[in-house]
């Protein structure tokens, strides 16, 4: 089965957008390439149970396997040794990362408490968005009464276009909830 969002992007945006920026060549319309999950723990060297327990959620927001990232260098500071644990990530492409930003858009940044929209000014320069989110209970795949430590992670989805207004325009038609816009509405859920 198709993801929901992909084939809205297939059948309503790719069109939009070729029109709206004059593309002629297929190829250069603007497409998500990867979105990637990453959360830092600074404890993780004190509480190897939290670094396993942030495994486990960014499993199960994700449905794939989490890798733990390790300090390359040594920072006396920071009581820092190379091949520490300082964070986590997750890489998602193709199905799993539609799966994931139409659960993101569609019942996760709803439950946000406050949630005004997403800034605009999150852009890289290169046509890549980040954004932070401050606690991991908002996925509906967590339990709240198996959550050791609320934490936050930052989302970065990285699009083929090297133009932050082209990207803007992808995500905004994806549904992406910004300041001052209208969301998209994507269709009832199959």
């Amino acid at each position: 089965m198709e993801p929901r969002l992909r084939a809205h992007y297939q059948n309503h945006v790719r069109p939009k957008l070729q029109e709206e920026f004059g593309l002629t060549n297929p190829h250069e319309i603007p497409r998500l390439v990867k979105v990637v999950l990453n959360v830092g723990v600074g404890d993780a060297a004190k509480d190897q149970k939290l670094l396993e327990s942030i495994v486990e959620e960014l499993g199960l927001i994700t449905g794939q396997k989490a890798v733990v990232n390790r300090a390359r260098v040594s920072i006396s500071n920071f009581n820092l040794r190379e091949g520490m644990p300082v964070g986590v990530s997750v890489t998602l492409r193709r199905e799993r990362m539609w799966y994931f930003l139409d659960r993101l858009v569609s019942t996760a940044i709803p439950r946000v408490r406050d949630f005004r929209g997403l800034q605009t000014r999150s852009f890289d320069g290169r046509g890549n968005y980040t954004m932070g989110v401050r606690e991991q209970i908002i996925f509906p795949e967590i339990n709240y009464d198996k959550v050791r430590k609320i934490h936050g992670m930052d989302i970065t989805i990285v699009t083929s276009t090297d133009k932050d207004d082209e990207a803007f325009a992808l995500l905004r038609e994806l549904g992406f909830p910004f300041r001052g816009h209208v969301p998209v509405q994507i269709g009832a859920v199959a």
